[in-house]
Protein backbone atom coordinates (compact mmCIF):
# COMPACT_ATOMS: atom_id res chain seq x y z
CA UNK A 1 0.00 0.00 0.00
CA UNK A 2 0.86 3.44 -0.43
CA UNK A 3 1.05 6.46 2.09
CA UNK A 4 -2.28 7.58 0.55
CA UNK A 5 -3.53 4.03 0.17
CA UNK A 6 -2.95 3.85 4.05
CA UNK A 7 -4.30 7.09 5.09
CA UNK A 8 -7.48 6.80 3.26
CA UNK A 9 -8.28 3.15 4.69
CA UNK A 10 -7.70 4.07 8.29
CA UNK A 11 -9.74 7.75 8.01
CA UNK A 12 -12.70 4.89 5.83
CA UNK A 13 -12.13 2.27 8.82
CA UNK A 14 -10.78 0.03 6.49
CA UNK A 15 -7.95 -2.77 6.58
CA UNK A 16 -4.16 -1.44 6.18
CA UNK A 17 -0.96 -3.30 6.32
CA UNK A 18 0.76 -0.56 9.01
CA UNK A 19 -0.06 2.95 9.93
CA UNK A 20 1.11 6.13 8.42
CA UNK A 21 3.44 8.20 10.19
CA UNK A 22 2.85 11.54 9.83
CA UNK A 23 3.69 15.16 10.98
CA UNK A 24 2.64 18.69 10.60
CA UNK A 25 5.86 20.85 10.09
CA UNK A 26 8.70 21.64 12.55
CA UNK A 27 9.87 25.54 13.55
CA UNK A 28 12.50 26.65 11.74
CA UNK A 29 14.65 27.17 15.11
CA UNK A 30 14.43 23.31 15.58
CA UNK A 31 15.61 22.39 12.35
CA UNK A 32 18.41 24.51 12.99
CA UNK A 33 19.25 23.26 15.77
CA UNK A 34 19.37 19.51 14.86
CA UNK A 35 21.34 20.96 11.96
CA UNK A 36 23.94 22.68 14.52
CA UNK A 37 24.24 19.07 15.86
CA UNK A 38 24.81 16.80 13.14
CA UNK A 39 21.75 15.53 12.35
CA UNK A 40 20.62 17.34 9.68
CA UNK A 41 22.27 19.17 6.52
CA UNK A 42 22.36 21.94 5.21
CA UNK A 43 20.32 20.46 2.19
CA UNK A 44 17.84 19.06 4.28
CA UNK A 45 17.46 22.65 5.50
CA UNK A 46 17.17 23.95 2.24
CA UNK A 47 14.24 21.99 1.56
CA UNK A 48 13.24 20.11 5.07
CA UNK A 49 9.83 18.49 3.19
CA UNK A 50 11.61 16.33 0.87
CA UNK A 51 11.24 12.76 1.37
CA UNK A 52 15.31 12.27 2.64
CA UNK A 53 14.80 14.62 5.41
CA UNK A 54 11.59 13.56 6.54
CA UNK A 55 12.37 9.80 6.37
CA UNK A 56 15.80 10.67 8.47
CA UNK A 57 13.47 11.15 11.73
CA UNK A 58 11.00 8.22 10.58
CA UNK A 59 7.93 9.81 9.24
CA UNK A 60 6.48 8.90 6.30
CA UNK A 61 5.06 12.48 5.24
CA UNK A 62 3.70 15.71 6.48
CA UNK A 63 -0.19 16.44 6.51
CA UNK A 64 -0.61 20.04 4.59
CA UNK A 65 -2.73 20.33 2.14
CA UNK A 66 -1.25 20.83 -1.76
CA UNK A 67 -2.78 23.26 -3.52
CA UNK A 68 -4.03 26.86 -2.57
CA UNK A 69 -6.51 28.58 -4.91
CA UNK A 70 -5.97 32.17 -4.27
CA UNK A 71 -8.97 33.20 -2.04
CA UNK A 72 -7.61 36.00 0.32
CA UNK A 73 -6.88 39.56 -0.62
CA UNK A 74 -5.22 40.26 -3.78
CA UNK A 75 -3.08 42.23 -3.74
CA UNK A 76 -2.39 42.29 0.08
CA UNK A 77 -0.56 45.14 1.50
CA UNK A 78 2.15 46.18 0.80
CA UNK A 79 4.45 45.58 4.41
CA UNK A 80 5.19 49.17 5.54
CA UNK A 81 7.25 49.98 8.85
CA UNK A 82 5.09 52.81 10.25
CA UNK A 83 7.60 53.28 13.46
CA UNK A 84 11.06 52.02 15.33
CA UNK A 85 10.57 52.11 18.87
CA UNK A 86 14.42 52.29 21.06
CA UNK A 87 14.54 48.79 21.69
CA UNK A 88 14.30 48.20 17.63
CA UNK A 89 10.75 46.64 17.92
CA UNK A 90 8.78 48.07 15.20
CA UNK A 91 5.69 48.84 14.29
CA UNK A 92 4.75 47.08 10.54
CA UNK A 93 1.41 47.36 8.81
CA UNK A 94 1.03 43.98 7.27
CA UNK A 95 -0.26 42.30 4.16
CA UNK A 96 -3.32 42.21 5.97
CA UNK A 97 -3.77 45.84 6.87
CA UNK A 98 -2.57 44.99 10.37
CA UNK A 99 -0.30 46.86 12.22
CA UNK A 100 1.90 44.24 14.29
CA UNK A 101 4.38 44.77 16.77
CA UNK A 102 7.49 42.63 14.83
CA UNK A 103 10.84 41.78 17.29
CA UNK A 104 13.44 40.23 15.56
CA UNK A 105 14.38 37.67 18.11
CA UNK A 106 10.46 36.78 18.07
CA UNK A 107 9.72 33.52 16.62
CA UNK A 108 6.20 33.55 17.79
CA UNK A 109 3.16 35.31 16.18
CA UNK A 110 3.58 38.90 16.88
CA UNK A 111 1.42 41.19 18.91
CA UNK A 112 -1.32 43.21 17.24
CA UNK A 113 -1.74 46.92 17.49
CA UNK A 114 -4.38 48.27 15.39
CA UNK A 115 -6.58 46.94 12.30
CA UNK A 116 -7.30 49.21 9.12
CA UNK A 117 -10.57 47.90 8.72
CA UNK A 118 -12.97 49.44 11.40
CA UNK A 119 -15.99 50.62 9.45
CA UNK A 120 -17.99 50.02 6.09
CA UNK A 121 -15.69 53.11 4.46
CA UNK A 122 -12.57 51.06 5.08
CA UNK A 123 -14.12 47.82 3.72
CA UNK A 124 -15.47 49.43 0.88
CA UNK A 125 -11.91 50.89 -0.05
CA UNK A 126 -9.34 49.18 1.15
CA UNK A 127 -10.82 45.42 1.25
CA UNK A 128 -13.55 44.98 -1.26
CA UNK A 129 -11.34 45.80 -4.13
CA UNK A 130 -8.75 42.82 -3.67
CA UNK A 131 -11.68 40.20 -2.99
CA UNK A 132 -12.81 40.89 -6.23
CA UNK A 133 -13.21 37.32 -8.67
CA UNK A 134 -9.92 36.79 -11.29
CA UNK A 135 -8.85 34.04 -13.16
CA UNK A 136 -5.54 34.86 -12.05
CA UNK A 137 -6.57 33.72 -8.57
CA UNK A 138 -6.62 29.89 -9.96
CA UNK A 139 -3.32 27.77 -9.30
CA UNK A 140 -1.85 26.10 -11.39
CA UNK A 141 -3.35 22.64 -11.13
CA UNK A 142 -1.03 21.13 -13.47
CA UNK A 143 0.57 18.99 -10.88
CA UNK A 144 -2.44 17.40 -10.08
CA UNK A 145 -4.43 16.07 -12.81
CA UNK A 146 -2.88 12.62 -12.04
CA UNK A 147 -5.00 10.68 -10.03
CA UNK A 148 -1.60 8.42 -9.16
CA UNK A 149 0.05 9.89 -6.29
CA UNK A 150 1.67 8.30 -2.85
CA UNK A 151 0.68 10.75 -0.41
CA UNK A 152 -2.65 12.31 0.11
CA UNK A 153 -2.97 15.03 -1.77
CA UNK A 154 -5.13 17.91 -0.03
CA UNK A 155 -7.09 21.07 -1.85
CA UNK A 156 -7.07 23.73 0.76
CA UNK A 157 -10.80 25.21 0.80
CA UNK A 158 -10.20 28.67 2.28
CA UNK A 159 -11.04 30.28 5.35
CA UNK A 160 -14.41 31.38 6.10
CA UNK A 161 -14.30 33.42 9.12
CA UNK A 162 -10.72 33.32 10.56
CA UNK A 163 -9.98 35.49 7.95
CA UNK A 164 -12.34 37.72 8.57
CA UNK A 165 -10.86 37.63 12.33
CA UNK A 166 -7.61 38.53 11.00
CA UNK A 167 -8.54 41.39 9.35
CA UNK A 168 -10.28 43.13 11.90
CA UNK A 169 -9.37 41.19 15.23
CA UNK A 170 -11.14 39.73 18.09
CA UNK A 171 -13.00 42.48 19.18
CA UNK A 172 -13.69 44.43 15.85
CA UNK A 173 -15.59 41.36 14.85
CA UNK A 174 -17.72 41.26 18.53
CA UNK A 175 -17.91 45.18 17.38
CA UNK A 176 -18.52 44.76 14.19
CA UNK A 177 -21.32 42.26 14.18
CA UNK A 178 -23.40 44.49 16.85
CA UNK A 179 -22.79 47.38 15.17
CA UNK A 180 -23.15 46.91 11.65
CA UNK A 181 -25.12 43.21 11.05
CA UNK A 182 -25.46 43.71 7.48
CA UNK A 183 -21.28 44.66 6.77
CA UNK A 184 -20.61 41.57 8.94
CA UNK A 185 -23.11 39.82 7.06
CA UNK A 186 -21.34 41.25 3.54
CA UNK A 187 -17.68 40.44 4.79
CA UNK A 188 -19.07 36.59 4.87
CA UNK A 189 -20.57 36.26 2.12
CA UNK A 190 -17.90 37.65 -0.13
CA UNK A 191 -15.33 35.55 1.58
CA UNK A 192 -17.47 32.40 1.12
CA UNK A 193 -18.14 33.12 -2.13
CA UNK A 194 -14.53 33.65 -2.73
CA UNK A 195 -13.38 30.56 -1.22
CA UNK A 196 -16.06 28.33 -3.21
CA UNK A 197 -15.42 29.90 -6.89
CA UNK A 198 -11.79 28.97 -6.32
CA UNK A 199 -12.55 25.89 -4.94
CA UNK A 200 -15.17 24.93 -8.04
CA UNK A 201 -12.25 26.45 -10.53
CA UNK A 202 -9.67 24.02 -9.28
CA UNK A 203 -11.79 21.08 -9.44
CA UNK A 204 -13.75 22.09 -13.02
CA UNK A 205 -9.93 22.11 -14.37
CA UNK A 206 -9.47 18.29 -13.25
CA UNK A 207 -7.41 18.73 -10.43
CA UNK A 208 -7.23 15.30 -8.38
CA UNK A 209 -7.80 15.43 -4.33
CA UNK A 210 -8.47 12.94 -1.84
CA UNK A 211 -9.84 15.37 0.91
CA UNK A 212 -10.83 18.70 1.41
CA UNK A 213 -9.67 21.29 4.12
CA UNK A 214 -10.31 24.48 5.45
CA UNK A 215 -8.48 26.55 7.95
CA UNK A 216 -9.83 29.17 10.60
CA UNK A 217 -8.15 29.11 14.12
CA UNK A 218 -11.05 30.91 15.87
CA UNK A 219 -10.96 29.32 19.46
CA UNK A 220 -8.80 29.82 22.64
CA UNK A 221 -7.77 27.41 25.67
CA UNK A 222 -11.82 27.92 26.90
CA UNK A 223 -13.94 28.12 23.95
CA UNK A 224 -14.34 29.59 20.70
CA UNK A 225 -13.64 33.55 19.67
CA UNK A 226 -17.54 33.88 18.29
CA UNK A 227 -20.89 33.46 19.07
CA UNK A 228 -21.58 29.92 17.91
CA UNK A 229 -25.58 30.31 16.68
CA UNK A 230 -23.97 33.32 14.96
CA UNK A 231 -21.28 30.86 13.46
CA UNK A 232 -23.70 28.66 12.53
CA UNK A 233 -26.58 30.63 11.04
CA UNK A 234 -23.72 32.79 9.20
CA UNK A 235 -20.98 30.95 8.59
CA UNK A 236 -22.45 26.91 8.50
CA UNK A 237 -24.57 27.45 4.84
CA UNK A 238 -20.87 28.35 3.10
CA UNK A 239 -19.41 25.21 4.65
CA UNK A 240 -22.04 23.29 3.58
CA UNK A 241 -22.33 24.90 -0.08
CA UNK A 242 -18.39 23.94 -0.62
CA UNK A 243 -18.64 20.42 1.29
CA UNK A 244 -21.14 19.58 -1.29
CA UNK A 245 -19.30 20.78 -4.31
CA UNK A 246 -16.47 18.56 -3.16
CA UNK A 247 -18.63 15.35 -2.15
CA UNK A 248 -19.63 15.71 -5.89
CA UNK A 249 -15.60 15.69 -6.81
CA UNK A 250 -15.81 12.37 -4.95
CA UNK A 251 -14.37 13.93 -1.23
CA UNK A 252 -15.48 12.43 1.26
CA UNK A 253 -12.59 13.13 3.94
CA UNK A 254 -13.10 16.99 4.76
CA UNK A 255 -10.87 18.21 7.34
CA UNK A 256 -10.51 21.57 9.80
CA UNK A 257 -7.75 23.19 10.89
CA UNK A 258 -8.98 25.15 14.36
CA UNK A 259 -6.69 25.68 16.98
CA UNK A 260 -7.96 26.34 20.65
CA UNK A 261 -10.87 24.56 22.11
CA UNK A 262 -13.51 23.62 19.88
CA UNK A 263 -16.07 21.94 21.10
CA UNK A 264 -18.96 24.39 20.92
CA UNK A 265 -18.25 24.98 17.11
CA UNK A 266 -18.13 21.04 15.84
CA UNK A 267 -21.87 21.26 15.65
CA UNK A 268 -21.56 23.59 12.82
CA UNK A 269 -18.95 21.78 11.16
CA UNK A 270 -20.13 18.32 11.49
CA UNK A 271 -23.95 19.64 10.20
CA UNK A 272 -22.29 20.90 7.31
CA UNK A 273 -19.61 18.18 6.04
CA UNK A 274 -16.95 18.60 7.61
CA UNK A 275 -16.12 15.22 9.20
CA UNK A 276 -12.09 15.67 10.22
CA UNK A 277 -10.84 17.31 13.06
CA UNK A 278 -7.13 18.66 13.22
CA UNK A 279 -5.52 19.25 14.79
CA UNK A 280 -6.79 18.04 18.32
CA UNK A 281 -4.72 20.10 20.73
CA UNK A 282 -3.87 18.30 24.12
CA UNK A 283 -3.40 22.02 25.66
CA UNK A 284 -4.41 22.53 29.08
CA UNK A 285 -7.75 21.03 28.22
CA UNK A 286 -6.94 17.87 27.11
CA UNK A 287 -8.83 17.50 24.21
CA UNK A 288 -9.32 14.38 22.88
CA UNK A 289 -11.64 12.71 19.73
CA UNK A 290 -13.32 10.13 21.81
CA UNK A 291 -15.87 11.95 23.66
CA UNK A 292 -16.43 13.37 20.12
CA UNK A 293 -17.07 10.42 18.82
CA UNK A 294 -19.36 9.01 21.31
CA UNK A 295 -21.46 12.78 20.62
CA UNK A 296 -21.11 12.86 16.77
CA UNK A 297 -20.59 8.93 15.88
CA UNK A 298 -18.20 7.31 13.80
CA UNK A 299 -18.14 9.86 11.25
CA UNK A 300 -16.24 12.42 12.90
CA UNK A 301 -12.83 11.62 12.20
CA UNK A 302 -9.60 13.17 13.57
CA UNK A 303 -6.18 13.85 13.00
CA UNK A 304 -3.97 15.28 15.59
CA UNK A 305 -3.96 14.82 19.38
CA UNK A 306 0.05 13.64 20.34
CA UNK A 307 1.27 15.94 22.89
CA UNK A 308 4.52 16.71 21.43
CA UNK A 309 5.77 18.22 24.80
CA UNK A 310 7.17 14.62 25.16
CA UNK A 311 9.60 15.45 22.48
CA UNK A 312 11.64 17.55 25.32
CA UNK A 313 11.54 14.57 28.04
CA UNK A 314 12.57 11.09 27.85
CA UNK A 315 11.48 7.59 26.43
CA UNK A 316 9.33 6.87 29.24
CA UNK A 317 7.25 9.99 28.19
CA UNK A 318 7.29 8.62 24.70
CA UNK A 319 6.03 5.53 25.79
CA UNK A 320 3.35 7.09 27.76
CA UNK A 321 1.77 9.11 24.93
CA UNK A 322 1.65 6.26 22.84
CA UNK A 323 -0.13 4.26 25.42
CA UNK A 324 -2.65 7.00 25.61
CA UNK A 325 -2.88 6.91 22.02
CA UNK A 326 -3.74 3.24 21.68
CA UNK A 327 -7.09 3.69 22.27
CA UNK A 328 -7.69 6.30 19.85
CA UNK A 329 -6.03 4.59 17.21
CA UNK A 330 -8.05 1.67 17.59
CA UNK A 331 -11.54 3.50 17.48
CA UNK A 332 -10.36 4.01 13.66
CA UNK A 333 -10.98 6.97 11.64
CA UNK A 334 -8.00 8.57 13.36
CA UNK A 335 -4.53 9.94 12.49
CA UNK A 336 -1.85 10.32 15.39
CA UNK A 337 -0.08 13.10 14.40
CA UNK A 338 1.98 16.04 16.37
CA UNK A 339 -0.35 18.56 17.40
CA UNK A 340 1.33 21.74 15.49
CA UNK A 341 4.95 21.68 14.45
CA UNK A 342 7.92 20.32 16.23
CA UNK A 343 9.45 22.94 18.94
CA UNK A 344 12.79 23.79 19.42
CA UNK A 345 12.74 21.84 22.84
CA UNK A 346 12.26 18.77 20.84
CA UNK A 347 14.91 16.14 21.31
CA UNK A 348 15.64 14.64 17.72
CA UNK A 349 16.35 11.03 18.95
CA UNK A 350 13.39 11.23 20.92
CA UNK A 351 11.29 12.41 17.51
CA UNK A 352 13.10 9.18 15.70
CA UNK A 353 12.20 6.99 19.18
CA UNK A 354 8.43 8.05 18.69
CA UNK A 355 8.38 7.36 15.21
CA UNK A 356 10.24 3.68 15.49
CA UNK A 357 8.00 2.69 17.94
CA UNK A 358 5.09 4.33 16.65
CA UNK A 359 6.16 1.49 13.65
CA UNK A 360 7.00 -1.33 15.53
CA UNK A 361 3.71 -1.23 17.71
CA UNK A 362 1.24 -0.88 14.15
CA UNK A 363 3.11 -2.93 11.49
Amino acid sequence: MTHRDRALACLRYQSYDRLPIIHFGFWGETLQKWRDEGHLTDADLADWGTTAAVTKMGFDYEWNPHCYPAVGLLPGFETEVLETLPDGARKVRNGDGVVVLAKDDAGSIPAEIDHLLKTRADWEEHYLPRLQWSDTRIPDVTPFLNADHDEMRGLHCGSLFGIIRNWIGVTGAAYIYADDEDLFDEMINVVGDLAYRGTEAVLTRGGQFDYAHFWEDICFKNGPLVVPRVFMAKVGPHYRRITELVGRYGMDIVSLDCDGMIDALIPTWFQNGVNTMFPIEVGTWDANLAPWRAQYGRDLRGVGGMNKVCFSRDKAAIDAEIERLKPLVDLGGYLPCPDHRIAPDAKFELVCYYTERLRSIYG
